[in-house]
């Protein structure tokens, strides 16, 4: 059954199958993955977890948080709306970030007026005529509906603590955090302790890139692990990102699809702790129930990963 699903995805799925290849480099098993980036390409083709598309809509992520953890920080959304022309003029002329709801890399940092509102102007209507996602197949970005909004700036502690921390979550054990400084171009690898690990990054993946490590961080760092497991609940793998101010932490987003499902890092012990904590037998997909082949194979997956189980435990 197993074997018939592999050759049957792989050619419904030929061309994402064929840009995983060139991602990393070997042809994957999308029917039973054993390893991150399979089990990344199984989320993409097989689990439509309907939370995915919430966590993938950053207006519909930020109610999602705010009306279950209404004491957590986050950014204030100062005006949302689908026409560029609408955003007032007096939330462009000091600080504060525009954005769009339904993918990577849409925003604008405003800063004292700059750039100018036409720049923002043209910029935001190009990212509503684009649908984020088609290229790598995450689908969770497809069903959502564009919409800008502008979101309050906050002073980060870039150049002396970090920007960013962010929390790869596997059924509730944190699997690793990445902190970074966005402003110095640093950035290190935590457990959900505080403990520094070794290894690098993309983004900074030269050992001269290390950030700093002092008490400040490793605390941020362990509130935001404490954070993200309750904010991540049971889901099989979600990413939790947080902003750092210099005595704060915001949370940010909810990342479904880590680096569109491409992310290394230098040191394999990362990627083993997410092969090891990640149960796709978690997943909203075989914990649902299905019908006709469906149920065929999601029989045969669950058997899979329970025989799976036993020999590592042997």
């Amino acid at each position: 059954m197993l074997a018939v699903a592999r050759l049957v995805l792989t050619l419904r799925h030929i061309r994402l199958v064929a840009r995983f290849v060139k991602k990393t480099g070997y042809l994957p098993n999308p029917a039973a993955p054993r390893r991150y980036h399979e089990m990344m390409l199984w989320r993409k083709i097989i689990d439509r977890n309907p939370l995915f598309v919430t966590f993938s809509d950053k207006l519909a992520a930020k109610a999602y948080i705010r009306a279950a953890y209404p004491e957590l920080r986050m950014p204030a959304t100062l005006w949302s709306g689908h026409d560029p022309n609408d955003i007032p003029s007096d939330l462009l002329a000091t600080g504060a970030v525009v954005k769009a709801n339904h993918g990577c890399a849409m925003n604008v940092f405003v800063s004292d007026g700059r750039p100018d509102r036409t720049e923002i102007v043209r910029k935001a209507r190009r990212w509503l005529g684009k649908r984020h996602g088609k290229r790598d197949g995450e689908w969770a970005y497809w069903p959502i509906n564009p919409t800008l909004f502008v979101e309050e700036r906050l002073t980060l502690s870039g150049g002396t603590i970090a920007t960013d921390i962010k929390v790869h979550v596997c059924s509730g054990v944190i699997c690793h955090i990445w902190v970074e400084d966005k402003q110095a171009g640093r950035s290190h690898l935590f457990d959900g302790d505080g403990m520094p690990l070794p290894g690098r990054d993309p983004d900074y993946p030269r050992e001269d890139q290390a950030l700093t490590i002092g008490q400040p961080i490793v605390d941020h760092v362990r509130q935001a692990a404490a954070i993200a497991r309750r904010v991540a609940g049971d889901l099989d793998h979600i990413r939790v990102d947080f902003l750092v101010t210099d005595d704060q932490l915001y949370i940010g987003e909810m990342v479904v699809y880590t680096a569109a499902g491409y992310a290394t890092w230098t040191n394999p012990v990362i990627t083993d702790r997410l092969e090891t904590y990640w149960r796709l037998e978690r997943s909203a997909y075989l914990k649902g129930r299905h019908r006709g082949i469906g149920r065929l194979y999601a029989e045969a997956l669950r058997a899979w990963f329970a025989v799976r189980e036993a020999g590592l435990a042997a």
